[in-house]
């Protein structure tokens, strides 16, 4: 290995000594504009305007007469309007202590609740040079002479702007293009609010029940008998691709699919309290327990550090379904935001 790469390992390993460990955090960091700083700024790359939200814009006390009309239109992801009061520009100041980065910055003022203050996107991204690391946790840009600057994103505030959302419902918004309608309406700028809840689909009018290689399945009533049959002979060649019991799951090779947690080391590991339950939920617990065993899901262990208890809910049908109480082991591992694009590689 050269000197050279040789450093810039070194480098690299220097910027994850003060990491804590986590699956995909957010880079949040601060900021100085309009004279005071600017706490939980979100560098979102997935993102191609500049976003400062109305109770920001109230907090630094900033004049609405300063905005100008915005002209566009802000849509949510499931198509609500979000009101955009105007756009300004301010001076918006990146330091890590010394060397600092002063530039105009135009935003867009948003009036919806959000955990965060403001959303920098690809646009200042791309003026600035910057590298925003999710791995790092850290964004790195030149100074006007040539120092690196290098702005560490707060952990800790990272994961309590995500989890305010998530308790609230606050929106996460997430800036793009989109084509001209039909109408002939401008591109406009879309923001993606938070995701509705999703429902389980329904069929869409009365069903049949068709056998198919030995299975029941339910076809739509309103087909007629040859696209049944068209339907019938696709799903017959590939039933392969369904399940019915947890043990058709069985042999899934973790090389293929596994799912890491990434402790906090800092974390200690919790035994939760054996819980007691009636013999109906005993009878229900044991019963999912063995097709989970069956399936090779889940294995025993003896004398465990870390204990969880199951759950017990009862669905609209009367039935029940088992959950496992993680509320111990969610503190000790980071979660992970999905709305958000991998990071440009550090």
């Amino acid at each position: 290995m050269s000197v050279e790469a040789q450093e810039a390992d070194d480098a690299l390993d220097a910027d994850l000594r003060d990491v804590v460990p986590h699956d995909n955090d957010l880079v949040v960091i601060s900021v100085v504009t309009a004279g005071r700083k600017v706490h939980h700024v979100l560098m979102d790359q997935g993102s191609s305007a500049d976003v400062m939200f109305w109770t920001t814009f109230n907090k630094l006390q900033l004049s609405p007469d300063l905005l100008r009309p915005y002209t566009g239109c802000l849509y949510g992801f499931a198509g609500d309007q979000v009101e955009v009061r105007g756009h300004l520009e301010l001076r918006t100041t990146f330091t890590d202590g010394v060397p600092s980065r002063t530039e105009n910055i135009r935003y867009l003022i948003i009036n919806a609740p959000s955990a965060y203050n403001v959303l920098l996107g690809r646009l200042t991204l791309n003026r600035l040079r910057a590298l925003a690391s999710k791995k790092h946790m850290k964004m790195k840009l030149y100074d006007l002479g040539g120092k690196v600057i290098t702005i560490k994103s707060d952990q800790k505030e990272a994961k309590r702007c995500y989890e305010n959302n998530l308790k609230t419902k606050r929106g996460v918004f997430m800036v793009t293009t989109r084509a001209p309608s039909e109408e002939g309406i401008a591109p406009v700028e879309i923001a993606r609010a938070e995701i509705a809840q999703e429902r389980r689909p329904e069929p869409a009018g009365e069903v049949l029940e068709r056998e198919i290689g030995g299975r029941t399945f339910k076809l739509g009533k309103s087909l007629g008998q040859v696209a049944q049959d068209q339907i019938a002979k696709v799903i017959a060649r590939h039933l392969d691709a369904f399940a019915w019991p947890a043990s058709d799951m069985s042999g899934i090779d973790p090389d293929f699919l596994c799912h890491r947690l990434t402790m906090d080391p800092k974390v200690m590991p919790v035994r939760q309290r054996r819980r007691k339950f009636n013999e109906e939920r005993r009878q229900v617990i044991k019963e999912d327990t063995k097709k989970l065993l069956s399936a090779d899901h889940i294995r025993e262990i003896q004398y465990p550090e870390l204990l969880a208890n199951v759950v017990l809910v009862k669905k609209a049908n009367g039935k029940w379904r088992m959950y496992v109480d993680f509320t111990d082991l969610n503190k000790a591992y980071s979660k992970t935001p999905i709305l958000y694009q991998e990071s440009t590689p550090w």
